[in-house]
């Protein structure tokens, strides 16, 4: 145990034995200090029937329970074939309140741990998922091929090395390989396959480390595919690795093939690059990870060494600009000028999530501030990035952390934002930093949050950080008496509080006009003779990449919305500015549309006749056009408990019907559809509770109370 780094929830260990499964559980005393009692439990991931498993309290190590959960799966075996997939998780309870959490697993094979159930052709096994999670699968037999060593050496040649799995092939003698082969595909021609031998590997150490289990010592394989004799000299091309196993079967042959090869761990080794030259001709190789799934890829492309050395400049320079030593410089003259540059009273900068939009409560004030103070000087903060974006606004911007923007950023009288700023700016003493925010809170915010599943950072840093951050605030909008309670504790805000509505919301009092929204239409191209559901999702703290890359995960079926309602309605996809990347709907052409980075969601909820969201804020202010919400919450119960938590009951308050699936929302828009739509009694409270400030005047209020 001395040689085990233990971490809070982190799976020590996980086997089988006598078809029964084992799991050491590290559980650190304060994080069940404050409860009653706690216990595990499977969740089926589709319709969150529960299954609660044995477990004692083994020993202790530090500061940590070492406890032993055991599942066995004979005992369930008609409720698991119910499920696909069931989630690992610890209970914390107290005074009938509980909250969950998942089991998280180090990288390794779980896969061999699998128990056959009795009288199927299915095997149930842990996994770890993308996020590093313990899970169980219930699955028909699946033949996977992991990486372990990859080498791409001088001559273009790639040498990889890893073992396979296939259940049965591990439970019974009667079971002998026969052949191994490497199937490789690329990007350029999906149907051409290249058929290379593979070698078997001994492999004592899995045969040792999995109970002993001699059947595992031949799991091993090693293989070389050579780069250049299937390269395309005039096209970037990718390949995609796979193996195909032949065995016998008391005497009968069988041939399968594995999902596409991946490595469980980091490759230091990769990814890796050489170059080559053919006919006079300099090629680049390279060998990568996937950065999502970590397959195996390989590609090879014309080297034009102008385009590789200012990609090596441009990477050398972004690693510079990122660095201390820059960033401490800038800080320094940035703190300098703040103290002995003098204020321009009349000088505004503007900033909207992170300097990427012209957009949301700032641009609001700043139309306001355009039409009755032309006097004032002001400018808009722009990512890099995003300045070809401003451009087309034709508003005055400077780019965030150029030089200009370091000058007018320590002269001016007033900065205006609604999101956080980076923690190192220090605002100058004649500077009034206005906080807009950016939503109604539903989900738990800075120090409410019990934990933070965020890159880059853990709980402790995320609050203290943020709290410094709101300490520099001068003023901060709140849209109602409700979010004014939230903000001063969560935000830890004791200066002035400015209870005024959203000034982004006067755009739907003052614009909703029929001749407005058939205007807003025609401009962005989107149909005029059909309805419009808009879909607008928020991000999940823990699904992303690297810190500063989220994903998002589509669960609505487009495709099965498009069959029974693409007669009469089209979609509009808008994604959370975290994790607003291009998606894929080239299949969907007419039906479906990204604007997830039209320029201010506003125009998209005059268009709306209906919206879709989950527990994005977005509702609090589409319930002031009164018109129908319905809410795709797949996840609810992972959400409440343990990503983020809510501030009131969800379930019981929203402004419409809760779905899980996406045959529910089809059926909810025909009876729409059918019976019209008129406000409920739970809409009408919702309505009072928190859009009683909205009047279309909530800029005027707030300009007034800050520009004195």
């Amino acid at each position: 145990m001395e040689n085990v780094s233990l971490r809070n929830r982190r799976a020590i260990s996980v086997r089988i034995d006598s078809e029964i499964f084992y799991m050491e559980i590290p559980i650190k005393d304060s994080y069940i200090a404050d409860y009653e009692n706690y216990r595990f439990l499977l969740v089926n991931r589709y319709t969150n029937e529960e299954l609660y498993v044995n477990f004692e309290e083994d020993h202790t190590v530090d500061d940590y329970i070492i406890c032993k959960v055991v599942i066995n799966p004979a005992e369930h075996t008609e409720l698991l074939l119910e499920g696909v997939m069931w989630d690992l998780y610890v209970e914390r309870i107290n005074e009938g309140e509980t909250k969950r959490a998942r089991i998280s697993n180090p990288p390794e094979h779980l896969q061999y741990h699998s128990y056959f159930i009795p009288g199927t052709d299915k095997v149930f096994y842990p996994y770890r998922t993308g996020k590093g999670n313990i899970s169980f699968r219930v699955n028909d037999y699946v033949f996977f091929a992991n990486l372990e060593e990859v080498h791409l050496n001088k001559s273009g040649k790639v040498h990889f090395s890893g073992s396979f799995n296939y259940a049965p092939l591990y439970q019974s003698d009667s079971y002998k390989l026969e052949e191994l082969k490497l199937i490789v595909t690329n990007n350029l021609d999906e149907a051409e396959e290249l058929i290379l031998p593979l070698q078997f590997k001994e492999r004592e150490d899995l045969a040792d480390k999995y109970d002993g289990n001699e059947l595992l010592r031949h799991s091993g394989f090693e293989g070389e595919f050579d780069i250049i004799p299937h390269m395309d000299l005039e096209n970037k091309k990718f390949f995609k690795f796979y193996t195909e196993l032949t065995y016998t079967e008391n005497g009968q042959r069988h041939t399968i093939r594995s999902i596409r090869m991946r490595h469980l761990k980091k490759d230091r080794a990769l990814p890796a690059s050489v170059k080559t030259a053919i006919n006079g001709k300099k090629y680049k190789l390279t060998a990568k990870l996937t950065k999502k799934s970590k397959y195996l890829s390989v590609q090879s492309a014309e080297y034009l060494f102008i385009r590789e050395s200012l990609s090596r400049a441009k990477r050398k320079w972004v690693s510079i600009r990122r660095g201390k030593l820059l960033k401490n410089s800038y800080q320094r003259v940035f703190k300098l000028f703040g103290a002995i540059l003098p204020v321009d009273k009349k000088l505004m900068v503007f900033e909207s999530f992170l300097g990427k939009q012209y957009s949301d409560n700032p641009r609001a004030i700043y139309e306001y501030m355009t039409e009755h103070y032309p006097d004032y000087k002001m400018y808009w903060s722009s990512d890099r990035r995003a300045v070809p974006y401003f451009e087309t606004k034709g508003v005055p911007y400077v780019r965030r952390f150029s030089v200009r923007w370091l000058f007018l950023m320590t002269r001016a009288r007033y900065w205006v934002s609604n999101s956080r700023l980076p923690l190192w700016i220090p605002k100058p003493d004649h500077t009034v930093y206005l906080q807009t925010w950016h939503g109604t809170p539903l989900k738990r915010l800075a120090a409410d949050m019990d934990e933070v599943h965020m890159p880059g950072t853990n709980t402790e840093a995320y609050k203290r950080n943020f709290l410094y951050e709101a300490s520099k605030w001068d003023y901060l909008v709140s849209p109602n008496a409700y979010s004014s309670e939230i903000f001063a504790r969560a935000f830890g805000f004791d200066k002035a509080m400015l209870e005024t509505g959203y000034p982004r919301n006067d755009f739907l009092y003052t614009h909703n006009t029929p001749e407005t929204i058939e205007a807003l239409k025609k401009n962005i191209g989107l149909s005029e003779d059909k309805k419009i559901i808009l879909y607008a999702p928020t991000w999940r703290d823990n699904q992303f990449y690297q810190k500063g890359k989220y994903k998002f995960d589509l669960e609505l079926d487009l495709e099965r919305m498009r069959q029974e309602l693409g007669d009469d309605y089209i979609v509009v996809l808008r994604l959370h500015y975290l994790v607003a990347e291009n998606l894929d709907l080239s299949s969907f052409e007419g039906f479906a549309y990204d604007f997830s980075k039209h320029e201010d969601i506003r125009e998209l909820y005059l268009m709306a006749d209906m919206l879709i969201t989950d527990y994005s804020s977005v509702f609090f202010d589409y319930a002031n056009l009164r018109r129908p919400m319905m809410f795709f919450v797949y996840d609810l119960d992972d959400y409440r408990d343990n990503l983020r938590g809510f501030y009131f009951d969800f379930e019981e308050k929203a402004p419409g019907p809760l779905f899980k699936q996406t045959e529910q929302i089809i059926q909810e828009v025909k009876r729409i559809d059918r019976e019209g739509y008129t406000p409920d009694e739970r809409f009408e409270a919702f309505y009072n509770r928190f859009c009683y400030l909205e009047d279309g005047r909530a800029s005027e209020r707030v300009v007034k109370q800050v520009i004195k």
